[in-house]
């Protein structure tokens, strides 16, 4: 079965050789005529049906190039009535109505050679009619030397008004943004956007220098926000989003970053703020600088540097008592815990900055960790509400944290708490007990280990004194018997009691040492306490809450009218002269509380001081407590002697470390071992370096470590 097949026509078709230039002709006049606003004129169909015809007896390329340069032609005319405009008001509308003349003109263009953008245009990788029209509009019109820079003067001049204040036509600058951007995105950054930013960065140069010389730093950093809202405003109406970003950079960068330095420290700058708590104005200047590289830092190197100032000069003022010194320092802290969280966002790298700077100055006063132990004693003998002692707590434990010698701490506060404990003026356990549970938390079980064994003594003691009342029946003595291990080793001084008191101690320890053979009492009499029923002359009679030294010399008086310094001396048998002179100045010399008179009268007592009852003491309260005073900062000897025992217990905890590390490494370079060790301790205390070097050698002199033979620098453990 054959195939059927059609074969084209084998005659060739001639074409009239002047076919293209006429029917070019026509249409280069179709192209005049729609510029010229005539094209009412003219019929589309014989147009359209020219064209096609063009492209299709293979004229494509005529037609393609007859376009280009008719419309380069009506371009040039443009240009010349747009060059004519004067003023840049009527510039920018010729500029605008020129533009959409040749829009509507180059869509009609588009219909009539529709066939040339379907068939020839793709087959020879040409660009489509409209885009030769925009590329025709900006390299003729736009990009021309004379228009194009007067165009951008005059665009730049109106925003430049608005920005001044003025009023201008938006919708005219918005028509002429939209223009360039029709033109291609590299015209719009190249040609408008770039120089918009340089413009816009020269006019904020100025304007901010000429600011900050006549305004407050808090009405500068308003006036930078405000100009941010009104360029991210401007952005929306008549620029393109893309722009946003980089307007933003240049008001920052020449109204922040050139002058943050100076922002900082001028007279109402950040460091006034601050002192103020200004925090409206310090979170809008934060927001700004967090926009800018190192703004943040800057703001918060400015924070920590007035922190440590102020900080450094509360630790070093001789004036403070430790109440002020330690109340202006939670104050402190919380001033600027509110400012970091109100102001700065709770930013971390402030709280670190703000920690770094509380650490650097608190340590800078050796006393920190014991006054902030005496301000805890004081606290937890005024009896507060369970809210209110929390709340301390939690305060002064931010404080605490920052101690690198938490064990000197320890040490004063071991001393403070068996005072109160023995003295009896704890008001809460449970508030004891809930400042060592956060201690524990905050360092570890063997931190308080000692400061809970204390209450445990306290409740054996309770026992073993109920076991001595249902043996002798008597209640009017009450011993607190303390292991040493637990308790500070606190000074005794020597007191001879009254027979009274001398019988029931001697009662006392024939009991104890009767159930615990092999075991020795030690009587710490100062740190005792008595209730004394007084009669007056007067006819009234009180009863006295008093230490026991306090009630030693008053029961001197049950025998004698009057005493002199060195009898009571001689009597009482109170081996310091200074507590026995602290006792009687509690006596003699406290308003309201001066159960014996003094003579001479005067707020000191010498050892020429005779002292005699006051026969007409009268108080409003039938109890009254006599020297209950707090406890008192150590002397200067006292302070040495706590330094010497603390260097003395770090030892063993040093040395500790180094076998801990040596252990665990077995052969370790001295530095190495240093850095290790300063790590491990470093919650406990800040490890002297050479102390470390001395513990090294000690441990090389008992064999737990040698030097290797190489490099005596390199030490080795010794199993």
């Amino acid at each position: 079965k054959k195939k059927f097949r059609i074969e084209p026509f084998r005659h060739k078709v001639v074409m009239d050789p002047e076919y293209g230039d006429r029917t070019w002709k026509m249409l280069e006049h179709a192209i005049h005529q729609i510029y010229n606003q005539s094209a009412c004129k003219l019929s589309y169909e014989e147009l359209y049906r020219r064209a096609y015809h063009m492209v299709l007896h293979r004229f494509g390329e005529k037609l393609y190039s007859g376009l280009i340069s008719a419309v380069t032609l009506q371009l040039n005319a443009m240009c010349e009535l747009i060059e004519a405009a004067h003023g840049d008001s009527l510039f920018l509308e010729t500029v605008n109505s020129k533009w959409i003349d040749h829009a509507n003109a180059m869509q009609m263009i588009r219909d009539m050679m529709m066939y040339m953008d379907r068939t020839f245009i793709p087959s020879m990788k040409k660009s489509t009619v409209y885009e030769v029209g925009l590329s025709l509009w900006r390299d003729v019109v736009i990009l021309s030397g004379t228009i194009h820079s007067r165009l951008l003067n005059a665009v730049f001049e109106s925003i430049s008004q608005e920005r001044n204040g003025e009023v201008i036509n938006r919708s005219l600058i918005r028509s002429i943004v939209k223009m360039m951007k029709d033109l291609g995105s590299s015209v719009y950054a190249d040609h408008f956007e770039r120089p918009f930013l340089e413009f816009s960065a020269d006019f904020y140069r100025a304007e901010s220098q000429k600011f900050i010389e006549c305004s407050d730093c808090p009405e500068y950093m308003k006036r930078v926000e405000g100009r941010l809202k009104e360029e991210a405003e401007r952005v929306s109406q008549y620029l393109e989003a893309r722009t946003e970003p980089g307007i933003v950079k240049v008001v920052l960068k020449q109204m922040i970053s050139n002058h943050m330095h100076r922002l900082l420290h001028i007279e109402t700058g950040l460091m006034k703020m601050l002192i103020d708590d200004k925090f409206v104005d310090m979170g809008r200047m934060f927001r700004l600088f967090s926009n800018v590289p190192d703004g943040p830092s800057t703001i918060r190197d400015g924070m920590s540097s007035l922190i440590k100032a102020v900080g450094k000069e509360l630790v070093a003022d001789p004036s403070n008592n430790l109440m002020e010194l330690v109340e202006s320092l939670l104050e402190l802290k919380d001033k600027y815990d509110k400012i970091i969280s109100v102001a700065f966002n709770d930013d971390k790298h402030f709280r670190a900055a703000l920690n770094s700077s509380f650490e650097h100055f608190v340590n800078l006063n050796p006393r920190c960790s014991e006054y902030i132990s005496l301000f805890l004693d004081r606290k937890l003998r005024m009896g507060l509400k369970e809210d209110e002692i929390e709340a301390v707590f939690d305060k002064v434990m931010a404080l605490f944290r920052y101690l690198q010698e938490k064990d000197v701490f320890q040490k004063y506060y071991k001393q403070h708490l068996a005072k109160r404990l023995l003295s009896g003026k704890r008001v809460s356990d449970d508030a004891e007990t809930s400042l060592i549970v956060k201690l524990r938390i905050e360092c570890g079980y063997q931190f308080t280990s000692k400061f809970e064994g204390m209450f445990t003594d306290l409740e054996t003691s309770m026992d073993t004194m109920q076991g001595f009342y249902d043996a002798h029946g008597s209640s009017k003595l009450v011993v607190k018997v303390l292991a040493t291990g637990f308790w500070p080793n606190l000074l005794n001084v020597a007191c001879k009691l009254p027979p009274q008191l001398s019988a029931l101690r001697e009662m006392f320890e024939a009991y104890y040492l009767g159930s615990h053979a092999g075991r020795r009492l030690s009587w710490q009499m100062n740190m005792g306490s008595a209730d004394l029923r007084a009669s007056f002359r007067n006819g009234r009679n009180y009863e006295l809450s008093v230490s026991t030294h306090q009630a030693c010399v008053l029961m001197l008086f049950n025998e004698a009218q009057r005493l002199t310094y060195r009898e009571i001396e001689q009597a009482t048998g109170i081996s310091s002269p200074s507590d026995l002179k602290r006792c009687l100045h509690s006596l003699a010399c406290v308003k309201r509380k001066d159960v014996l008179r003094k003579e001479p009268e005067r707020r000191d007592i010498k050892e020429d001081d005779r002292f005699s009852v006051k026969d007409e003491f009268s108080s409003k309260a039938r109890k009254v407590i006599i020297g209950t005073a707090f406890a008192q900062k150590e002397s200067e000897p006292e302070k040495q002697e706590t330094r010497k025992r603390v260097e003395e217990n770090r030892k063993p905890h040093i040395e500790a470390a180094i076998v801990r590390t040596m252990k665990s490494r077995r052969v370790l370079e001295h530095n190495n071992v240093v850095a290790e060790v300063i790590k491990q301790l470093q919650p406990s205390f800040l490890a002297n370096p050479g102390e470390i070097k001395k513990r090294i050698e000690s441990l090389i002199e008992r064999d737990f470590l040698e030097r290797d033979s190489t490099d005596r620098r390199v030490y080795r453990y010794l199993a």
